[in-house]
């Protein structure tokens, strides 16, 4: 077997309907952000409800990437019911099915992890965390969705400033303690799990970045979307490099390199 030149991380598919078939899909950005950011080998994972054996899989890769998407978290993982019916329409079981237990077996085996989005929410639900469904009506909270009527460059352009905790593995990462991000999701956090540590807050208090207490390789989240358009942006192409960074690491332990 030839072992790839560069580190595999794995990108879990979204579980979609498109037209009238389904579709195992993951966004050109997320993945090109692996590629050019993180400078390694992204390989697509298909989000199964069974049959997935995750300690084999994570045995043979170096780093997990948590990507955003239109469909949120099923409550249920967090003890709560479904707030609205048109919520119901946003689901991805699969998806959760997958990346639920993903997520719990990557940080005990120090497999490296970075997640935006909704995959920032799936770390926090994992570790037992909660999520506000409907951010926007919470008292005292912005409205951090986009307006999907703009064009993409303004859906993704600066949305709000972010307090970076000084001291933590982001401030290490980006070289700063505040950074302007963009803004397009729904849903946040509402408890933070035991395990995380936070890493950096909007304005309304709200947890945008998160650490892993516990883990012992790189495991970082945060809200926005830093895959896009990397290149343009140092502190989400510091975040980026980070990750690969890891990843090389390690693949040079998973092949004995020393």
């Amino acid at each position: 077997m030839v072992t790839p030149s560069k580190p595999i991380v794995i990108i879990p598919a979204d579980s979609r309907q498109i037209g009238t078939h389904p579709f195992q899909a993951v966004g050109e950005k997320y993945i090109n952000a692996v590629e050019r950011g993180a400078l390694c080998v992204p390989l697509l994972l298909p989000s199964l409800r069974d049959g997935l054996d995750i300690d084999a899989l994570l045995e043979s890769v170096d780093g997990v990437f948590l990507t955003g998407s239109p469909s949120n978290v099923a409550p249920h993982h967090y003890g709560q019911v479904i707030a609205t019916p048109e919520l119901a329409d946003k689901l991805d079981e699969k998806r959760d099915a997958t990346t639920l237990p993903l997520i719990r077996a990557a940080i005990a085996k120090a497999v490296p992890i970075l997640a935006v989005c909704r995959g920032f929410q799936e770390m926090n639900v994992a570790f037992g965390g909660t999520l506000f469904q409907r951010l926007h009506n919470e008292p005292g909270k912005l409205d951090h969705r986009e307006d999907k009527t703009q064009p993409l460059e303004q859906q993704y352009g600066p949305s709000h400033e972010v307090a970076i905790v000084s001291g933590g593995l982001l401030h290490k990462i980006g070289g700063v303690e505040y950074a302007t991000v963009n803004s397009l999701h729904g849903q946040g956090v509402d408890r933070l799990a035991d395990n995380l540590h936070i890493e950096a807050t909007a304005p309304d208090g709200l947890v945008e970045a998160f650490s892993v207490q516990s883990a012992l390789g790189f495991a970082l989240a945060v809200q926005w979307h830093p895959e896009w358009r990397i290149e343009e942006n140092p502190v989400s192409l510091a975040i980026f490099r980070a990750f690969g960074e890891a990843c090389e690491s390690r693949q040079r332990q998973r092949n004995k390199v020393p």
